[in-house]
């Protein structure tokens, strides 16, 4: 990566987007109900984006360390069809996905926000984080959203790169929620 490039100037090389779930999608906070059962909360308008972001037929992937089906289910249902759950080592799932739709490091943009998701990071063209992430992963991110975590960060990120490359006004009927 040229340390002189400004992140604006990796936008327009993007073709694919991959996130972490907790504290990327979510404001990493989990609720524990009685049974055992963890919930998470979603940002809608990062929703829209991630819909938006496929039906413009970028290439979106989920990598978490989760493993909860209720998260896949609502990823799923945006039309993401990759999502890598239980991912200890998420070098291991970057390189399958990558080999698998012919991807190169300098079109991912990966947004991250604690310490799993260092070493991807440190491979991707363009690493970005939420506001609240983690220091030393602010300290490797090209791009830190004014955004936190589930506050509309992965909305952020996405609108900029399709707006860069006239994407962004193609498709405001798509079903999200």
């Amino acid at each position: 990566m040229d340390e002189n490039k400004s992140y604006k100037e990796y936008l327009i090389d993007i073709t694919t987007f991959i996130f972490d779930v907790d504290g990327v999608l979510t404001d990493g906070t989990i609720t524990v109900t009685t049974s055992g059962e963890m919930l998470r909360t979603m940002n809608i308008k990062d929703g829209f984006a991630l819909k938006t972001g496929v039906d413009a037929g970028f290439n979106v992937c989920i990598i978490s360390g989760g493993s909860n089906e209720g998260v896949r289910k609502r990823l799923a249902g945006l039309g993401i069809k990759d999502i890598y759950l239980g991912a200890h080592n998420k070098i291991e799932q970057l390189n399958e996905y990558m080999e698998k739709h012919n991807i190169k490091t300098s079109q991912i943009l990966y947004m991250g926000d604690d310490i799993p998701d260092f070493p991807v990071m440190k491979l991707v063209g363009l690493p970005c984080c939420p506001q609240d992430a983690v220091p030393e992963i602010k300290a490797i991110s090209k791009y830190i959203s004014h955004k936190n975590g589930g506050k509309g960060a992965v909305r952020d990120v996405i609108e900029q790169v399709l707006k860069v490359q006239g994407k962004w006004n193609g498709n405001f009927n798509a079903k999200y929620d």
